[in-house]
């Protein structure tokens, strides 16, 4: 049974080096037609190199359901799409909501569960790279996704590349590149059989241009986990770590109020120093003892000697690791007020205060 394992462990990897080398063929293999595309591909990552999948998103249900039924599945198998008229797969997407939780993870995701290649577009690669022929590798960025397709493009921090076009000062060359990437993205809304989609993330979807919402016409809020999506956040955090019995993660992630999941790694990694800290100072308290008492100094401790982490790590690191968004900030109130405007789900409510915020 024993070399059955081996074998099947073997045959396992083999197969799994083959589909990796493949894929990276297929990166390689395809056919780049100019500097920008050829620049582009360099950063395109293959799915199984990603490294993300949904099992590593420790909350977010209802947004992971959305996005499977909005994008894995017609990725994955667009002949159920192909029947009638109505059901085209989504081409953009807006995963919009406060710092720190979980937007590109779960762009990352989508493209691993979906088998597609993942473009990562930012607005300072396209600027600085090729000031004054933005509009080519825009056409490029196109371009490639489609030689790729299924492909995932993900604009991160979308406003600060798409943003309102009504600024006077804004360079001619700017305002150029946003209107060729607003082509290039109508033309994909054209084309029923083009599996590219366009996910793009945001912190201030306020601050968006009117056409690029239009192009997205799912807009998803990522927002702060609660009290139970903090524990199943902070249990996969911490399922490699050893805790003493004293630890109750409900109460962590009660204490917790308002924190994103990256305000709770940054909990847990400074918690987990603490333990370092007392055995770097054991060590340091025996060695002195040693030199006083005139013996040879004792050997370094090793990793097995690290205590586990207890409640009082935690509350020392509450102490010192705030959340990053206040609840009660500005940013937090024109989330909400544009996810009731605009997001899926909201109700659409539109009063006076909100039409002369969001049009100044």
């Amino acid at each position: 049974s024993n070399r059955k394992s081996l074998k099947h462990g073997l045959e396992r990897i083999q197969s799994e080096s083959m589909a990796s080398s493949s894929s990276k063929k297929a990166l390689k293999d395809v056919v780049t037609e100019n500097e920008f595309e050829r620049s582009l591909l360099s950063n395109v990552i293959a799915p199984h190199e990603i490294g993300v999948t949904f099992d590593d998103i420790g909350a977010l249900e209802c947004v992971k359901d959305t996005l499977k039924e909005l994008i894995i599945t017609p990725l994955k198998r667009p002949e159920l799409f192909s029947k009638g008229q109505l059901l085209k797969p989504a081409k953009g997407i807006l995963l919009f909501g406060p710092p720190g939780t979980g937007k590109t993870m779960l762009a990352k995701a989508v493209a691993t569960e979906s088998g597609a290649s993942f473009m990562n577009v930012s607005m300072s690669s396209i600027a600085s790279k090729w000031f004054g022929e933005g509009e080519k590798y825009v056409k490029a960025i196109f371009s490639l996704a489609s030689k790729l397709s299924p492909a995932v493009i993900f604009l991160d921090e979308v406003d600060s590349m798409l943003g309102k076009r009504q600024n006077r000062e804004e360079p001619e060359t700017t305002r150029r590149m946003k209107n060729e990437f607003m082509v290039n993205w109508e033309g994909l809304l054209t084309k029923d059989d083009e599996r590219v989609v366009v996910l793009a993330a945001t912190n201030r979807p306020y601050d968006l241009d009117e056409a690029v919402i239009r192009r997205l016409p799912r807009r998803l809020m990522v927002n702060l986990p609660n009290a139970p999506n903090r524990e199943r956040i902070l249990k996969l955090i911490l399922s490699k770590e050893a805790l003493a019995e004293d630890v109750s993660l409900e109460s962590v992630a009660s204490m917790t109020d308002g924190y994103s999941g990256s305000d709770l790694k940054n909990l847990c990694v400074t918690a987990a120093g603490r333990p370092i800290h007392d055995l770097l100072e054991r060590e340091q308290k025996e060695k002195s003892l040693a030199i006083i008492e005139g013996r040879p100094e004792p050997a370094l401790l090793t990793a097995d000697d690290i205590r586990p982490l207890r409640m009082d790590d935690f509350k020392s690191a509450h102490d010192q690791v705030c959340a990053s968004v206040p609840l009660d900030s500005e940013n937090m109130r024109e989330l909400i007020q544009w996810h009731d405007q605009y997001g899926d789900g909201g109700s659409r409510r539109k009063s006076k205060e909100q039409a002369s915020s969001y049009y100044m």
